[in-house]
């Protein structure tokens, strides 16, 4: 994660912006008594959360666990020629 701060971000705010969107890499921003913050773009934010709702859903993970399973042993779904190709027909 890169680091700045805060008067160095204060006076280069939307090229700080403009990076950590555009990079899709964190900003940490330092303050000399701590309560430093993160800058992140709206798209990795709405990600993240996406991330800990799928972590925090046990139903979900155990989904996930036996379908990881059950892909590693080959018993998992396999579609045919067919479906795979109108699957990649957008």
């Amino acid at each position: 994660m890169r680091e700045i701060t805060v008067n160095r971000f204060r006076a280069s705010l939307k090229s700080c912006a403009d990076q950590a969107a555009a990079d899709h890499e964190p900003l940490r921003v330092t303050r000399k008594q701590g309560n430093d913050f993160v800058v992140v773009s709206a798209e990795d934010w709405e990600q993240l959360q996406e991330t800990l709702y799928v972590l925090q859903n046990a139903s979900l993970m155990r989904q996930i666990k036996q379908s990881s399973a059950s892909h590693h042993k080959g018993e998992g779904y396999c579609p045919t020629q067919e479906q795979l190709d109108e699957i990649n027909r957008f």
